[in-house]
């Protein structure tokens, strides 16, 4: 199976949730932010796409066959029409709920390192919020011109908008393969992440 899901939704979504479910689905390896940082090559690469350097899409997502959270958030409109035949999933969450979690987890580890050059300082604190991560009403803001930007550029049939708490059928549905026997996944809670981070 080629590279086949492009996740768009913003991480602290349930974009690690669907990251599980994907795999459990059979479109696995799943790219997810944890792969960028584990990985310093990777890292380069993404870092240099950051800077709107040319990205060879095809050496990022080498091996993967679906990808979720930030950086595919992030290039979600180069990376559709670099793989046309790819499906585009637009995970969403209360908007409030959403920024309470980001502000303790994502937001909060970007202010503990020093390097300005990383993903996370470089482009989602300066370049996707503007570095105000503090500011609720403008984050919660560029959330939604996200989705809403997302959701204008495609037909349903190659983008589902879907709340992770909804399950497998809207999913499996989309993605045209059966119902699963296991439950649906719930994974990275904020306590979870900040006990991973905390290692």
């Amino acid at each position: 199976m080629a590279f086949s899901v492009i996740g768009a939704g913003f991480g602290r979504t349930g974009t690690h949730t669907l990251n599980l479910a994907l795999e459990m689905l059979g479109f696995g390896p799943c790219h997810h932010m944890e792969d960028v940082n584990s990985n310093p090559e990777h890292r380069d690469l993404i870092r240099a796409a950051g800077r709107r350097e040319p990205a060879n899409w095809d050496v990022v997502y080498a091996g993967y066959k679906s990808a979720v959270d930030w950086p595919t958030a992030y290039f979600w409109r180069e990376l559709a029409e670099y793989f046309p035949d790819a499906k585009l999933i637009l995970t969403v969450r209360n908007p409030e709920d959403w920024y309470r979690s980001a502000r303790v987890t994502i937001f909060n580890t970007m202010g503990e390192t020093a390097d300005p050059q990383s993903f996370g300082r470089a482009v989602i604190e300066t370049k996707i919020f503007g570095g105000r991560l503090d500011d609720e009403t403008h984050a919660i803001e560029v959330l939604e011109a996200h989705n809403a930007e997302v959701i204008s550029a495609f037909p349903p049939s190659r983008l589902l908008v879907c709340k992770v708490a909804d399950g497998w059928p809207n999913l499996c549905a989309f993605l045209g393969v059966p119902i699963p026997a296991e439950p649906f996944p719930h994974s990275n809670t904020t306590t979870e992440f900040r006990n991973r981070f905390a290692k």
